[in-house]
């Protein structure tokens, strides 16, 4: 669902087509505690990094997994979100917070589980 989405950037009302390309742990990258995740953006690279303790927060809370496939989901959610309300299509790099993929993670959760119409 949020693999491979356009969303409506806030500004100047044209489509902006995303779609996922990587996932890697930031670890090996950055050195940070996080998962980021890459999408191209109009062709352009933006990527969306998630912090480790929500992977830790959500079991806790819920007993379950945060899987990769999940993490995209819960990336281009927010990303949808962000160049929605017109958070910038100039950004390369968006840092979520644990509490912002927490949420997240139950907004992509829902938008997968609503039935779709015709």
């Amino acid at each position: 669902m949020f693999e491979d989405f356009t969303a409506t950037d806030r500004w100047t009302r044209k489509p902006v087509h995303c779609v996922y390309q990587a996932l890697i742990v930031a670890i090996a990258t950055r050195h940070a505690d996080a998962v980021d995740i890459k999408f191209l953006v109009d062709g352009r690279t933006v990527w969306v990094a998630l912090p480790h303790p929500a992977w830790v927060e959500y079991k806790k809370r819920t007993g379950r997994l945060i899987t990769d496939s999940l993490a995209v989901e819960i990336a281009g959610h927010y990303l949808k979100a962000a160049l929605e309300a017109g958070e910038g299509l100039g950004r390369d790099m968006y840092s979520l917070t644990v509490e912002e993929t927490l949420a997240h993670l139950e907004g992509a959760v829902a938008a997968m589980q609503a039935p779709v119409s015709a």
